[in-house]
């Protein structure tokens, strides 16, 4: 099959794999409608996070087919049209239990191979899924794109997961760092859970216009922000910040925006061994720090009918369609916000 494949940092290639096989009963074999590009990509792009093998297919987001079940799958069958979210989850341990896929004691996320050991990404004409029968949904039961529905598995979902860490409460106040696709996600859902005020923090005038689209006030970063912030929540700052860059700078400026006995809720994923702030700053503020890997699978029958009631606005995140063999390319727009690039979506031939 054909996949875009990591090649060395910096170096993406379409490429002809193996096709995935079933491994174990609980497998099925997804064939790919739609994958997308992602922020996190970037990380192993870049060579911040290392350890993958070179040549292992790229990518966590995506809807599909399935083509084939292994003999233990009982919810799915050849025809039905999936949507996964970007860990897998076997939906019985206590964590999956508690509504946090995200640390299940069985989890495998997408893209990641290292040793020969782990699970081929969704960048990919062809996706094994394990554990088929917990980790995977029909979106046929929702009135959903592929499109769409994809954006329930990771985006929306990790945008939601954001502003639910936040405690946002009606009529409060939200700082969301950071307006790429998780972060418009985040702006969305804080609205939606009742926020008074969201102020939406970015660089690129696109994503800013599209924030206050959707109900924000668009804040551009630079030398006045700290003033506007403040301008708007009454001095005090913000009691909420969603941090959705995941850079040492973007977590300085959550700690500067919120307000003394406010949240930050981390979305970002963060690659560095420190933080920008002591735990003496955290005390002296009163501080709740709260981040972690979204559980998108324990998520998913929250989000996905709220992406079916909300699908125009959401969809325009949604700012380039090409197929997957234009990938190498897709990586470039993406990674150099060419075009006024917010989210790439990548379709298959078949």
């Amino acid at each position: 099959m054909k996949a875009l494949t990591f090649s060395g940092i910096g170096t993406i290639h379409y490429e002809e794999i193996p096709d995935p096989a079933i491994l174990d009963d609980s497998d099925v074999i997804v064939q790919t409608q739609h994958c997308a590009v992602c922020g996190s990509d970037l990380h192993v792009f870049h060579g911040r996070e290392v350890g993958i093998d070179p040549h292992t297919a790229m990518g966590h987001e995506f809807t599909g087919e399935v083509v084939e079940t292994g003999k233990k799958v009982s919810r799915f069958r050849p025809g039905d049209k999936v949507v996964s979210p970007f860990t897998t989850a076997c939906g019985s341990c206590f964590y999956c239990l508690q509504g946090l896929s995200a640390r299940c004691i069985h989890n495998q996320i997408y893209g990641w191979v290292q040793s020969g050991a782990g699970l081929q990404g969704a960048q990919a004409e062809y996706v094994r899924v394990p554990l088929a029968d917990s980790t995977l949904i029909n979106y046929e039961e929702y009135d959903l794109s592929s499109e769409l529905a994809l954006l329930g598995g990771d985006v929306f979902s990790t945008g939601y997961f954001g502003a639910s860490l936040a405690e946002v409460k009606k009529g409060g106040s939200v700082v969301v760092i950071g307006c790429g696709p998780v972060g418009l996600m985040a702006v969305f859902s804080a609205l939606l859970l009742g926020a008074g005020k969201v102020l939406a923090v970015d660089t690129i005038d696109r994503r800013l216009r599209l924030a206050g689209k959707m109900g924000a006030i668009a804040l551009e970063a630079g030398n006045s922000l700290r003033e506007a912030v403040h301008d708007y929540t009454g001095g005090r700052g913000a009691d909420a910040v969603i941090e959705a860059v995941g850079s040492a700078s973007a977590q300085s400026l959550a700690f500067e925006l919120v307000r003394p006995g406010g949240i930050i809720a981390t979305i970002g994923v963060h690659t560095v061994d420190h933080f920008t702030f002591t735990p003496a700053d955290v005390y002296n503020k009163n501080i709740t720090y709260k981040s972690g890997r979204c559980p998108a699978r324990s998520l998913m029958p929250t989000t996905l009918p709220l992406i079916e009631a909300n699908g125009p606005i959401l969809s325009e995140i949604i700012t380039h369609r090409m197929s997957l063999k234009e990938g190498v390319r897709a990586y470039e727009i993406f990674d150099q916000k060419r075009d006024g690039c917010i989210k790439v979506i990548l379709h298959t031939e078949g």
